[in-house]
């Protein structure tokens, strides 16, 4: 067995080591030449992964064609504001006997759109996508500590061959054909993991965190259902458990990002001291676009937007969400 794992960030790499650690010949594609020589130089990614040797089967290079042609297997693990371009570039490459995983989170930025609808959009319809989602943080994959994670596709002999893939004895991989609960599930809680960061930032202690994370899977069930999702695909590792990690460790960017935030730090010194991605705060505005046009009530998901985009201090954002209405408790 072989596959190309595309993009070389701290999540692509662990994929890629879990991968040839289960005795998959493994091809990581990194974008820039000099970071995949010294790769292969170092046998570890020294930028996001120090501590974890590649395995011998694990090779990196720069050269797209050579990680392509390496496998009819492609697992990609680029950032989702790059979603669409990486699929032009290999579009030309890919033919029916394609497989095709994504393990991205987020929203095409401008549109809202699922990363499986860019997918169809760019490769056409016979190429059948699967989404890697869950509870996962790329430093504890890459440790070999126990993890778990859904596996979803349309096409169940699909989603089964990457489960497999990625299934060993601390690596459980369940699958499912809920495509769209999964993605908006990985999407929505980097979201929800700001608002429990600037919680934390902010020192409002541990009932308003847990307030936060269920109210927030309420947002999130509510658009998921209306875009087509399963409530139940929600309450599981997509949804839930990622939910729950992403709010309350601080190995999360988003948390991370928010509890800045929170501190009174300014956006671009908060993000410049991840000195990753923060995928949340892109799709803070996908998902209150969404959420708008489909006239569903998310109020925590639209404080997060005003801070982010409209330069609402952080305190008013959240006396704007003491001060709703009281209500029944409801999805």
């Amino acid at each position: 067995m072989s596959i190309a794992v595309l993009g070389a960030g701290s999540w692509g790499t662990a994929l890629a080591i879990l991968l040839a650690r289960n005795k998959i010949s493994t091809v990581l594609w990194a974008r820039d030449p000099v970071q995949a020589a010294a790769m292969n130089t170092a046998r570890c990614n020294l930028r996001y992964l120090p501590d974890q040797e590649f395995p011998p089967n694990m090779h990196v290079t720069a050269d797209l064609h050579e990680a392509l042609n390496s496998s009819r297997d492609w697992l990609l693990a680029v950032p989702s504001h790059s979603a669409r371009s990486m699929l032009q570039d290999i579009a030309q490459h890919a033919d029916d006997n394609t497989r095709l995983a994504w393990a991205s989170k987020g929203l095409e930025q401008g549109t809202g759109k699922l990363l499986h609808q860019l997918t169809t959009e760019e490769l056409g319809g016979a190429i059948k996508p699967a989404v890697i989602s869950g509870p996962t943080f790329a430093t504890e994959v890459a440790a070999g500590l126990p993890t778990a994670v859904t596996v979803a596709s349309h096409d169940s002999a699909v989603a089964s061959h990457f489960a497999g893939c990625l299934h060993n004895t601390t690596m459980r991989a369940y699958t499912s054909d809920d495509v769209v609960g999964v993605e908006l599930g990985g999407a929505i809680k980097n979201v929800l993991a700001i608002a429990a960061g600037i919680a934390d930032g902010l020192s409002l202690g541990a009932n308003t965190r847990a307030a936060l994370i269920t109210r927030g899977l309420a947002e999130m069930m509510r658009l998921g259902v209306a875009l087509g999702g399963r409530q139940e695909t929600f309450m599981g590792l997509a949804g839930l458990g990622d939910l729950v990690l992403t709010c309350t460790d601080d190995k999360s960017r988003n948390r991370r990002f928010g509890m800045a935030l929170g501190r009174g730090e300014a956006q671009q010194q908060a993000h410049d001291s991840i000195r990753q991605v923060v995928e949340g705060v892109q799709t803070a505005a996908e998902i209150w676009a969404l959420a708008n046009t489909h006239n569903i009530d998310m109020p925590i998901t639209e404080q997060v937007w005003r801070v982010l985009y409209k330069g609402q201090p952080v305190q008013l954002a959240v006396q704007a969400l003491l001060a709703r209405e009281q209500k029944q408790e409801t999805l």
